[in-house]
């Protein structure tokens, strides 16, 4: 079995995220979408909202399944026998990062990194000018999943209100 993982914090989880899942779907025989959990990162949902999200995100993909992680994405991939990391690129300059990122992997375990052309209608989407733009009311509604957009309409109120 061909495992990947496609990793990330999906705070929240947009459709540039799933456009990158389903095309990895197609790819690999199981798909580990694996969530970073650092308590030390302020985030806007908690690991376990981000995983619930996603879930109910990639319940459509038959082959794909959500977890969290802790440490060395290669320790993960090791324990997975996971063989291969999907990135999605927007911009060349995610080129450059995210190469440096796949030599430093490939030097730690026996993984390689496949790099995904993100689709042009979804190559400017990040999680943080989601936030940004729904934070100050901005429509969001086509670049999230409709239970997606209720969940962080709901939590920028909190935050507004200061619960």
């Amino acid at each position: 079995m061909r495992r990947a993982v496609c990793p990330g914090s999906f705070d929240p989880v947009h459709l540039g995220h799933l456009d990158i899942v389903g095309r990895a779907s197609v790819l690999f025989d199981e798909v580990v979408v694996a969530v970073g959990v650092n308590a030390s990162k302020n985030r806007l949902f908690t690991a376990e909202e981000r995983m619930e999200m996603l879930t109910e995100a990639c319940a459509g993909f038959g082959n794909v399944r959500v977890a969290g992680f802790t440490g060395l994405l290669t320790d993960f991939c090791t324990d997975q026998g996971i063989v291969a990391i999907v990135k999605g690129l927007r911009v060349a300059a995610d080129f450059d990062y995210e190469l440096q990122m796949a030599q430093m992997n490939a030097s730690l375990a026996p993984v390689e990194t496949v790099f995904v052309p993100t689709a042009p209608q979804h190559s400017f989407l990040a999680s943080s000018l989601i936030k940004e733009v729904a934070g100050l009311g901005g429509d969001v509604s086509g670049l999230v999943p409709g239970f997606v957009l209720e969940r962080l309409t709901a939590r920028i109120a909190e935050r507004s209100r200061g619960a």
